[in-house]
């Protein structure tokens, strides 16, 4: 501690220090020029590791690109104030955020919830995306490197100097520079860092923030190391809604990787469930070992996927030929895209909602005739909320009536005044003003997985749907039955819709789907149909 009390550059009163790495010591200091306290990083690389030129190089990039990342100005990214030089090594001089690491704070009080991940991980991806705009790419992100204020400011800091500052357990100083936990594949494979790998650490940082582990950590960090490199991407199943985004951010090719942008919608999308709490809490939660899989969002699959209906934009949805019990699973929720983009204006006659709503030109559609290629009936699940796991149905609400169905083998609560239609092997109530719509579909046999019965179905859907935007999709379970939940955005002529549905049903025995489509605008009004609809279902066995 004999540095206590020393004047850095002339200017900058060590007072105490904060934080020590393999290469550097964090002091909080005071800036005896302008009176605030700062934060002073110096750099010190082990000496007898490098000759001298390697050193002065090593300095001198830290230099450039502590000067590069000041120009980033964004209130997630901490403030560097000045690059100075304090007895031939170069010292950072960079804002003093009184705070916590997500790292230390993972350390003390073990994994977050799923709400606290969202939140740190939308400041922290809002970071990347400010860096990398500005050409600065960050090489260290992970739990310590994320600042929690005492305010509850999230702040990413080290921002161009951890190539120069973190510490590596694999590879001598001046090849590999980073902590081994969170280096991307491409790192380890000789591959030039791109902002990808900031993502990959991003997904890694995520990963642990709920988990209370690195998702590859091994016994050794050449194992470690091995693992990213070759093995499989572990499932966080503590992440809930997250559970995307990470899997996500950690897929092994960069250029399959989620981008800033999608991250950043799936990280927004996570915060807005607070209509959910409609819903029973018991009815959100998700098994501990249920995985959640991912698909990359608003990423057309790249295949050409075959029409489903006559090219024609006007023409009515094709009948099918019957076909065997497979096929028709894979159909229902095509054919639910399909038809759910008219469900209103075949339910209430209507042009209007079909010209309104999908961009016919007024008056070329009239009741019966659907947008080829449309997915707002078919896939659209939405929000987790949907799967209650009580031992039986909720009570009809008042305003509702029991909507029996005898033939399809349910009965369910459905808003007063909506308008029955039923069409194939799915029942359709319409609201009155026929912009919203609920769906029950059955099949008499279940898919062996409800979720990537909804994948597939989404691969073949966001080719077709303009603006598509997954806002959930995650495995459940309804009353002890192996469901799933998928939510979504997508964008009309007149308005934007949000679709949320709920697929569950035994392999080998009958599946259910309840599905919603409702404006955007409205969402908070209609949703609670969808969550009445969940709660208050009953299948005749």
């Amino acid at each position: 501690m004999s540095d206590l009390g020393r004047l850095v550059a002339g200017r900058y009163r060590l007072i105490e220090q904060v934080g020590r790495g393999g290469m550097g010591t964090v002091w909080r200091a005071e800036d005896e020029l302008l009176g605030r306290a700062v934060a002073v990083k110096r750099l010190h690389a082990p000496q007898q590791h490098l000759q001298d030129d390697e050193l002065e190089t090593l300095f001198e990039r830290t230099r450039r690109e502590a000067r590069s990342a000041a120009r980033i100005s964004h209130p997630h990214v901490i403030v560097v104030h000045d690059v100075v030089d304090d007895e031939g090594a170069p010292a950072i001089v960079m804002e003093y955020v009184p705070s916590v690491t997500l790292g230390e704070l993972l350390k003390e009080r073990g994994p977050v919830a799923p709400g606290e991940a969202a939140r740190i991980g939308r400041a922290m991806v809002a970071a990347l995306r400010a860096a990398h705009t500005a050409g600065v790419l960050h090489r260290d992100v992970k739990p310590g490197n994320v600042l929690l204020s005492e305010s509850g400011r999230v702040v990413l800091t080290d921002f161009g100097i951890a190539q120069a500052s973190g510490t590596s357990t694999l590879t001598r100083t001046g090849e590999l520079i980073g902590s081994v936990d969170f280096l991307a594949p491409e790192r380890l494979t000789g591959g030039a860092p791109g902002p990808e790998a900031d993502l990959w650490a991003l997904g890694a940082t995520l990963f642990q923030a709920v988990e209370g582990r690195a998702p590859f950590r091994r016994d050794t960090p050449i194992e470690t190391a091995y693992a990213i490199a070759t093995g499989e991407v572990p499932v966080a199943r503590n992440a809930g809604p997250l559970g995307p985004v990470i899997a996500g951010l950690l897929v092994r090719e960069p250029g399959d990787r989620l981008s800033a942008a999608e991250a950043e919608r799936m990280l927004r999308a996570s915060a807005a469930e607070t209509e959910t709490a409609r819903v029973p809490r018991e009815s959100l939660l998700l098994p501990p070992t249920e995985p959640t899989a991912v698909v990359r969002p608003a990423a057309p699959d790249p295949r050409p996927a075959p029409p489903r209906a006559p090219s024609a934009p006007d023409a009515p949805v094709a009948p099918r030929a019957p076909a065997p019990q497979a096929t028709q699973r894979r159909r229902r929720m095509g054919a639910w895209a399909l038809v759910a983009a008219v469900m209103a204006a075949v339910l209430a006659g209507g042009g209007f909602y079909a010209a309104q709503h999908f961009g016919a030109p007024a008056g070329t559609r009239g009741a019966g005739t659907a947008p080829p290629g449309h997915p707002a009936a078919s896939a659209p699940p939405s929000s987790p909320a949907a799967a209650p796991s009580t031992p039986g149905p909720s009570p009809v609400p008042a305003g509702y009536h029991l909507a029996e169905e005898p033939g399809k083998g349910f009965s369910v609560p459905v808003p007063d005044g909506w308008t029955r239609q039923e069409k194939g092997d799915e029942v359709i109530y319409v609201d009155p003003s026929g912009l919203a719509g609920l769906r029950i579909s059955t099949l008499d046999y279940a898919a062996s997985d409800p979720l990537e019965h909804f994948e597939e179905e989404e691969r073949q859907t966001i080719p077709k749907v303009a603006g598509y935007e997954r806002l959930r999709m995650q495995s459940t379970r309804w009353r002890d039955r192996p469901a799933a939940v998928w939510e979504f955005a997508f964008r009309g002529r007149a308005r934007d819709f949000r679709a949320i549905d709920l697929g569950f049903g035994e392999p080998g025995g009958r599946e259910f789907a309840v599905y919603l489509s409702a404006p955007t605008a409205q969402w908070g009004d209609f949703r609670t149909a969808f969550d009445n609809a969940v709660a208050g279902l009953v299948v005749h066995e």
